[in-house]
């Protein structure tokens, strides 16, 4: 039976499961694996091997540099996966492949894995897996335009994303709701003490207790650093009338050289 407090279940076919003790035993989402509120099941493909040597890549046919993950020890592990995640009431288990021709991964996809209760994925190696195991793929995900070695390091970035999006996780309830990207925008720039650092103050303006005068400094802020550092995210956003008017202020601002 399922454990009622756990509100996410990861089941990850790899075939370096020790990677992911960075993920279960340290940080926000250490805390997040030790409370329970997450539970990480790893399938390594080597235990549904057959032969003596527990053989899980071969030669590509036709030719080519570098081995391919062979079929049936990743598809004996996905079912083995879909299996229990079935048996706890996880019905239909989305299952991911990490790869670098997949779909980038944004806030809006981490939010979309989020509101399902589970989530099968496929840290892959070498130069990827025989193709006919997409068969058994539901979606393939990547975490930017490179490569790496392997895909365990792009599934603890997915999975962070994801845990820290689960009540209970963090210890202030806003921070996640307050990060960047969750509005469209970068987050705007934060302070903390001293007040002045080799000189440079700490705007006046968060030293004012003014709450409606911090919250449009920060709007402004946010606006302003996604306007320099990522005019895409603007591209793609339905700004309100506020957001146009502090967005105008500060491109006047940029002309006038004061920005």
């Amino acid at each position: 039976m399922k454990n009622s407090k756990v509100k996410y279940e990861f089941d990850v076919v790899t075939l370096m499961p020790e990677m992911f003790l960075a993920l279960s035993k340290y940080g926000v989402t250490g805390r997040a694996f030790e409370e329970k509120i997450v539970s990480l099941n790893l399938w390594n493909p080597r235990e549904f091997t057959t032969d003596l040597h527990k053989t899980i890549d071969d030669k590509p046919y036709g030719g080519g540099p570098g081995m391919l993950m062979m079929a049936d020890p990743l598809v004996k592990s996905i079912e083995a996966a879909k299996e229990r995640q079935d048996k706890i009431g996880i019905k239909n288990s989305k299952v991911i492949h990490m790869t670098p021709r997949g779909k980038l991964l944004s806030h809006n996809k981490v939010n979309e894995l989020f509101s399902l209760k589970g989530l099968i994925i496929i840290a892959s190696r070498y130069e990827g897996i025989d193709e006919r195991v997409n068969d058994w793929v539901d979606e393939e995900v990547s975490i930017g335009d490179y490569v790496m070695s392997g895909g365990e390091l792009p599934a603890m970035a997915m999975m962070d994303s994801i845990i820290r999006q689960l009540p209970g996780v963090l210890n202030d309830a806003e921070s996640a709701s307050q990060d960047s990207f969750v509005n469209g925008l970068l987050d705007y720039s934060q302070y903390t003490r001293p007040e002045v650092f080799k000189k440079n103050k700490v705007p006046e303006v968060l030293l004012s207790g003014d709450h409606e005068k911090i919250r449009l400094w920060r709007l402004k802020e946010s606006l302003k650093l996604t306007w320099k550092k990522r005019p895409d995210l603007l591209a793609e956003k339905l700004l309100t009338k506020e957001e146009t008017r502090l967005l105008n202020e500060v491109k006047n601002e940029q002309e006038q050289g004061s920005v």
